[in-house]
Parts: C-alpha cells; sequence; structure tokens
C-alpha cells in the first residue's frame, strides 16, 4: 500500500473518506470550543499526512495553546506533515516518524486533552483494538476515532468497549454513512503510562481477514 498516495482519496469532495475527514475537523474544532482555559496537548495516532488537525488548528482561536505529536509510521506522510505545519505556522505541532503502536512516543504528552484514532481502527486486529481502547484510559480525556461500516459492523462493538472502560458518548455519525466519527470522553482520571506499552501492530486494511 503507498500510505501517501492513499490520501488523494481526500481530495475527492464527495468521496466517503472527504466527507469523514470534514466530520473529524468539526468534532476536533469542537473539542477545542468547549477545552478549558491554558495550554492543550493533542495527541494524533497513524497520523498520516495531519490533515485532520492541520486542518482545523489555522483558523482555531485556540492554536497557540495547542502543542500537538502526530505520530506515523511512513516518512514521506510525515515530512508532508511537517511542511504542512511549517508553511502554516504552527510550530506547536511535531510530526514524529515512529510506530504509534508503541505509546513512548508520546509518553510526555499524557494524559492528553485529545487523541486522534483516525486511521487505526480499521487497520489492526479485532485483539489489539481491545488493547488499544483501553489504553485510552491512560491517554486522555477525550478521543476521536473512525472505523469503516463495511459488514461486519464493528462500530457498535468499539462503542461498547469504549464505555466498559469507563467513556461517555458524546458524538457519532448516523449509520447511513460508510465512514464513522465517533467522540467518547473519559469520566475517570487517566492512569499512568506503562512504558513499553505496545497496543497494536498496523496491519493495514488490504491485509485484515474479512
Amino acid at each position: 500500500m503507498d500510505w501517501q498516495r492513499w490520501h488523494d482519496r481526500y481530495d475527492a469532495p464527495e468521496s466517503p473518506l472527504a466527507w469523514r475527514l470534514r466530520a473529524v475537523q468539526d468534532r476536533i474544532g469542537a473539542a477545542l470550543d468547549t477545552a478549558p482555559p491554558g495550554p492543550l496537548r493533542v495527541i494524533s495516532l497513524c497520523a498520516g499526512q495531519g490533515r485532520d488537525l492541520l486542518g482545523v488548528l489555522p483558523t482555531h482561536p485556540r492554536r497557540e495553546d495547542v502543542r500537538a505529536r502526530l505520530v506515523e509510521l511512513d516518512p514521506a506522510n510525515v515530512v508532508e506533515a511537517r511542511r504542512t505545519a511549517t508553511a502554516l505556522g504552527l510550530p506547536g505541532v511535531e510530526a514524529v516518524a515512529a510506530d504509534a503502536g508503541l505509546l513512548d512516543h508520546c509518553a510526555d504528552l499524557v494524559p492528553a486533552d485529545l487523541v486522534l484514532l483516525c486511521r487505526v481502527f480499521g487497520n489492526i486486529t479485532a485483539e489489539d483494538i481491545e488493547r488499544t481502547v483501553e489504553a485510552c484510559t491512560r491517554l486522555c480525556a477525550r478521543v476521536i476515532w473512525t472505523r469503516h461500516r463495511k459488514a461486519p459492523d464493528q462500530v457498535p462493538r468499539i462503542c461498547g468497549l469504549f464505555e466498559r472502560w469507563g467513556f461517555v458518548r458524546e458524538w457519532t455519525t448516523p449509520a447511513v454513512h460508510v465512514q464513522s466519527v465517533t467522540v467518547h470522553r473519559f469520566t475517570a482520571t487517566p492512569a499512568p503510562l506503562r512504558p513499553g506499552t505496545r497496543v497494536f501492530d498496523f496491519v493495514g486494511y488490504d491485509r485484515l481477514p474479512a
């Protein structure tokens, strides 16, 4: 899979992925709107080119408050994210080339105000989804995540996992859309992150079993 060319799908305005990107950006803006005053920490795992966050921050009134880390394994996408952040004048946004499944890469930013899991759950195994959801209790106050609704639709199961771990569902897209965006808020105090915590191996949707 060429994960740099994969992002071209966002450029087709009527595509499901372009619709999903707009929905994610709307939810990021809403999360920043309601965040408490002061510094804000944001983590994006499997961040790709960072289009979700980088499409919101330039015009958002909280842009100067945000310190963000975009963790992405594909080096070409990391270069593109860095280029975009620099061009937009966002020194608080850092893109790192690293394995997002190993949480040590964001240990200094947890607990974060917001975690983005926008290219994760459709590309990892069911067991790793469970581990990732549990890890969110150590990562953040709020998480925005995505997953397609192709059969078998896993969105209800993933919502149930979050809610079992003490998250409250704040928002989700209607089930008529093939691409789903959901926001969950953690209702307890995040536990400390254990060093060396690995929660998933990125498999890729093209290699996952049906």
